[in-house]
């Protein structure tokens, strides 16, 4: 986890937390903390700065908003296997490292009140999870869409994780789980769509994949779990992560899924049958640092082999929501870790069904509107502060940590004035 992005802001907390304690293990720092609280009247300046410091490094790792914008400007050039160990797997870590942290580290007397990470959490998330959505839905370069759909799936674990309940835990491990396999088969997919025709854009392989009808099977597929359609693991996940929020928070669950989902299945309407009229080639939306999808033919065929992949590990996102038992084992499994012990019951509910089948519809409608309306897709003109900020330049990056950093010690500044 060290060497990755946010490296820079997570070795200085570590050596605050180690000046402090005068240990490097995560338990025993935990410990050093709550007895140097007994000497300070609780956590002080430095605790919240080593808080600061350790939380913006993983979230950095997590793609939460403003620390989100490297991972877009990665997955337009990284290789697919890369890709697709980003977005399943690398990124989820670093929400799992906001959960074991806090726990760990940060959860006793001498650390962080729950009330001021809930605060951080819960506000990172839905701004996360809204900048995501609208990200991936105005992207028409189909390695940087999921990309964004990752960054808006980000504020939803991150949600969950916010609410410090084992119903939020669960539902969140089990949320990762299925869109660990999902996204990595749409990246797979993806994959094969530039391994074969040597482009990325969206307007460009308008129906030229016509002949890949397996691959655009399982593209729709892949589109249908992340919107959070039963039995898909993913599903599970939400319904049980649906629960643990509850309110208004539920809505951005049933939102923020439709709209990733529907910009997945609008892509392959387009790609693969080549529905819909033509996509105008509007300058700009590309995204990001500008640079034009390459373009050109690449494989002749495609081998069974690359076919297998998206098809395994969509198989896999699948059997998270129906395995029986598994959901209850992984569900030990985390609050073992990280809860105390404390264990939810994991299971289906009609309620989360019924999300999971509402989000599904409204992501299908929403492809069939901007099929039929190219021009839905085309960036609104209150998009291009947005579109802006996806600079590509690192000055530019380096100075939205910083204010993310600024934001995060805010957030957490009244539990240590409290103290």
């Amino acid at each position: 986890m060290i060497n990755s992005p946010g490296a820079d802001a997570l070795l200085p907390g570590i050596g605050l937390l180690y000046a402090r304690t005068g240990e490097p293990a995560m338990t025993k720092i935990g410990r050093g903390l709550d007895e140097a609280a007994v000497h300070h009247g609780g956590p002080d300046a430095l605790v919240l700065a080593s808080f600061v410091l350790v939380l913006t490094g993983l979230l950095v790792k997590a793609a939460a908003v403003p620390f989100h914008f490297w991972l877009p400007d990665a997955h337009a050039v990284a290789p697919t296997p890369v890709c697709m160990l980003l977005s399943g797997v690398m990124v989820e870590l670093g929400s799992y490292g906001v959960w074991r942290v806090y726990s760990t580290v940060f959860s006793g007397p001498g650390g962080i009140p729950a009330a001021d990470l809930e605060r951080c959490l819960v506000t990172l998330g839905a701004l996360t999870a809204v900048t995501g959505a609208v990200m991936c839905w105005y992207q028409r370069h189909i390695k940087r869409l999921p990309a964004c759909s990752t960054v808006a799936h980000t504020g939803l674990f991150l949600l969950a994780l916010g609410v410090f309940t084992p119903e939020g835990d669960d539902g969140t491990a089990l949320y990762v789980l299925g869109h660990a396999g999902v996204k990595a088969a749409l990246f797979a997919c993806t994959g094969i769509l530039l391994d074969r025709y040597g482009s990325v854009d969206e307007h460009d392989l308008h129906g030229r994949a016509r002949e890949l009808r397996g691959v655009g099977v399982m593209s729709a597929i892949g589109a249908l779990g992340l919107a959070g359609l039963p039995p898909f693991g993913t599903a599970l996940g939400k319904s049980v992560s649906e629960e643990a929020v509850g309110g208004p928070l539920t809505v951005v669950y049933v939102a923020v899924s439709a709209v990733t989902a529907g910009a997945v299945l609008r892509v392959t309407a387009r790609v693969f049958p080549g529905l819909g009229p033509r996509p105008g080639d509007a300058a700009g939306e590309t995204g990001g640092s500008g640079e034009r999808p390459e373009t050109g033919e690449r494989l002749r065929r495609v081998p069974d082999t690359m076919r297998w992949v998206p098809a395994v590990l969509l198989a896999g996102a699948f059997a998270v929501g129906v395995v029986p038992g598994l959901g209850d084992l992984v569900a030990r499994s985390v609050n073992e870790a990280g809860s105390g012990g404390a264990h939810a019951s994991v299971h289906w509910t009609a309620h989360g069904v019924l999300l999971g089948v509402a989000s599904t519809l409204l992501a299908a409608a929403l492809a069939v509107l901007a099929v039929t309306r190219p021009d839905k897709t085309a960036a609104p003109g209150w998009g291009t502060p947005l579109r802006r900020l996806q600079s590509g330049h690192v000055g530019d990056y380096v100075a939205w940590l910083l204010v993310g950093a600024t934001a995060l010690g805010a957030l957490a500044l009244p539990g240590v004035l409290g103290g």
